[in-house]
C-alpha cells in the first residue's frame, strides 16, 4: 500500500512538473530533461509511467476535465456556468491545467498526441447538464444542448487564449462574464435571468465555499 501510494504521489508530481514546463515552453521545446528536473524525480520513475514524451503530453491532456469539477446544484445551468469560472479561476494559478490547455491548441505536438480529447471531453460533460437544464424548463424551447456546448467550449477556448496574450489572463473573469451576458438570453427562460450568477468574481466565490467545505 505504501509504494501504491509512494507511486501516485511520483506520477501526479511528475504530471504537475509537466504541466508547468508544456505551459511554459510549448510542446517542441519541452524536453524529458526540463520535466526530470522540475519533478526532481530519476528519469528511471519518470519512464515507468510514461513512456514517452508523447505519452506524457497525451496524460496531461486528459486532466483538464477534472479541474471542473463541482457540487450538484439544483439549477443546471448555473452549474455549467460555475465550471465555466472554476476552470478559468484554476488557470490564474494551477500549472497542470494551463500546460493542458495549451498543449490543447498546441499546432507543432505530433499526430500522437490527441488534440480532440479535451474538447470531446468538456462537450460529453456539460452536454448532459444541458439537458437537464432543458428538461427542467430552464432553457429556451429553440436550444439544442450539444449545439450550445460546442459554441461554449469553443469560446471558452478562444477567450482564454485572448485574455492570455492581453494580460495573462488577469481580465479571464470579465471576459467569462461578457461572454455569459451575451449567451444567456439567447438559451435561457426569461424568468430564470435574473436569478442566475455570471458575475467576474462567481469562479473565486465558488472555489472559496468549496475551501470552506473542505476545511
Amino acid at each position: 500500500m505504501a509504494k501504491q501510494e509512494r507511486a501516485i504521489r511520483t506520477r501526479r508530481a511528475i504530471l504537475e512538473a509537466a504541466g508547468a514546463v508544456f505551459d511554459e515552453h510549448g510542446y517542441t521545446s519541452t524536453t524529458i530533461a526540463m520535466v526530470l528536473e522540475r519533478a526532481e524525480v530519476t528519469k528511471g520513475a519518470l519512464y515507468f509511467h510514461f513512456p514517452s514524451k508523447e505519452s506524457l503530453a497525451q496524460a496531461v491532456l486528459d486532466e483538464q476535465v477534472p479541474f471542473g469539477a463541482i457540487p450538484s446544484q439544483p439549477c443546471k445551468l448555473q452549474e455549467v456556468i460555475d465550471i465555466t469560472f472554476v476552470v478559468g479561476q484554476r488557470l490564474l494559478s494551477n500549472a497542470l491545467l494551463r500546460g493542458s490547455v495549451r498543449l490543447a491548441v498546441d499546432q507543432c505536438a505530433p499526430p500522437g498526441v490527441d488534440h480532440t480529447g479535451p474538447f470531446r471531453q468538456w462537450t460529453d460533460h456539460l452536454t448532459p447538464l444541458l439537458e437537464q437544464a432543458r428538461a427542467q424548463g430552464e432553457l429556451l424551447p429553440t436550444v439544442d444542448p450539444r449545439e450550445t456546448v460546442e459554441l461554449l467550449v469553443g469560446a471558452f477556448t478562444g477567450i482564454q487564449l485572448m485574455s492570455r496574450a492581453l494580460t495573462g489572463r488577469d481580465d479571464l473573469g470579465r471576459r467569462l462574464s461578457v461572454l455569459w451576458s451575451h449567451m444567456l438570453p439567447s438559451i435561457a427562460v426569461p424568468g430564470l435571468l435574473l436569478g442566475l450568477d455570471s458575475r467576474a468574481d462567481r469562479g473565486a466565490r465558488v472555489l472559496a465555499s468549496l475551501e470552506s467545505r473542505v476545511a
